[in-house]
């Protein structure tokens, strides 16, 4: 289904003022801030051209994509659609964004589908003072066929742009991919199995030819954000988590999670699109029991019967 194909990891702004769409080879992450305190030029490469005074915006001032060749801007949280970012803000494949609060230290299924499973682990704090509580997605587990993959941010203390918080595994063996810009790495198990550095640090490609394309940034809970937005950060956990676009191949219409039902080509959203924060409540639907559990009441993976059935009444 086209819907499902499109997943695209480029900006809705760039996407409408943009003739052509940007290959996702002509990208690099910057770390504006981290040069400057390191004494370096305010520049970047695009290949063999040279972009001179590279800002952010001001929304992702510590981190951010810079566009080749044309030397523009973007932050992650806003590649379009298939995101998840903050306090989880997920955008659908029916171009929507919404919420999903979940739960402190539980795992909920974000993704389900027949070869497919995605959940999300959530890190929390509260704010007594206010009365809420506030989440983030700080680990995925991603099984497909035999195999289980990790990708998650490691709890810090005080955060640093240039000290790698990432950490991935496959089938609990480590992931190790040298702190280099583009470097990669290549499963000798799982043909098509790639990762690859978008930043020096903190910055990651996951790729499984075929199946899912995922990028994922390490990031804090700013103090600023902390302040303004009054999540009560202890001194002790920067909160590191993570921000995440997606790209999925050749989902089933059957595909369900918090994020996949927004992909099936009967989903109606029944969010209230009025509201600044729409809100997808439901969580019961989707905790599952640990992070590579596919046990949340939605789950669909292995269940190639169930979708053969349903084929055979449409038809």
């Amino acid at each position: 289904m086209a819907r499902q194909q499109l997943v695209a990891l480029l900006a809705a702004a760039m996407v409408a003022t943009a003739a052509a769409v940007v290959p996702l080879s002509n990208y690099g992450m910057i770390t504006p801030r981290a040069r400057l305190i390191m004494g370096k030029r305010d520049e970047e490469y695009c290949g063999k051209k040279k972009c001179v005074n590279v800002k952010c915006d001001s929304r992702c001032p510590d981190q951010c994509f810079v566009l080749c060749p044309s030397c523009k801007t973007l932050c992650i949280c806003d590649f379009y659609p298939g995101i998840s970012c903050g306090d989880p803000r997920f955008t659908g494949g029916d171009g929507n964004n919404f919420y999903f609060h979940g739960r402190k230290d539980k795992d909920f299924c974000v993704l389900s589908d027949a070869d497919l499973h995605v959940n999300a682990h959530f890190i929390g704090s509260h704010n007594a003072g206010i009365g809420r509580h506030f989440t983030w997605i700080q680990a995925l587990g991603i099984r497909f066929a035999d195999h289980r993959m990790f990708v998650g941010a490691k709890k810090t203390v005080k955060w640093n742009t240039n000290v790698d918080r990432l950490e991935m595994a496959l089938d609990d063996e480590t992931i190790d991919i040298p702190v280099k810009l583009g470097a990669r790495w290549e499963s000798t198990s799982v043909t098509g199995l790639m990762v690859t550095r978008i930043a020096t640090a903190n910055g990651v490609r996951v790729q499984l030819a075929g199946v899912f394309d995922i990028m994922a940034s390490a990031v804090p809970v700013s103090e600023k954000d902390s302040r303004i937005h009054n999540y009560g950060v202890a001194e002790d956990d920067c909160l590191a988590h993570l921000d995440i676009g997606f790209k999925f191949h050749d989902l089933t219409d059957n595909v369900h999670g918090v994020l996949g039902q927004t992909y099936r080509s009967d989903y109606v959203n029944k969010l209230s699109l009025r509201t600044s924060m729409p809100v997808m409540g439901g969580a019961t639907s989707y905790v599952s029991s640990d992070i590579f559990a596919t046990d949340c009441p939605v789950a669909r993976f292995g269940r190639h019967d169930a979708i053969s059935i349903a084929a055979t009444r449409d038809g």
